[in-house]
């Protein structure tokens, strides 16, 4: 298997447990009162929308051409990093 179809199963498999912990949350707040539930809600929208964007990161390094994919390999990765923060940071506000 090559560096960049191993890149692509790290940050996938990532992004797969995000989507996990999501569902968790998700669950969880089913048995919260319903005032929790809205503002809840919003958050799960952002939540989704950096999943969404996740996934496109992933579809452009998977669709890079060999002799590009180093290059966007690095544009990806610092978007990864905006990405990861975002997730983790709207996670801990359901977490406390």
């Amino acid at each position: 298997m090559d560096t960049k179809e191993l890149h692509k199963q790290k940050l996938q498999a990532q992004l797969d447990g995000w989507k996990a912990d999501i569902a968790k949350l998700k669950a969880k707040a089913t048995a919260e009162a319903a005032d929790a539930q809205i503002a809840m809600q919003k958050q799960f929208e952002v939540l989704e929308a950096n999943i969404e964007e996740g996934q496109a990161k992933i579809t452009e390094l998977a669709e890079a051409s060999e002799e590009a994919w180093e290059s966007v390999k690095h544009g990806v990765e610092s978007a990864w990093t905006s990405l990861k923060t975002a997730v983790t940071d709207a996670m801990s506000k359901f977490k406390s």
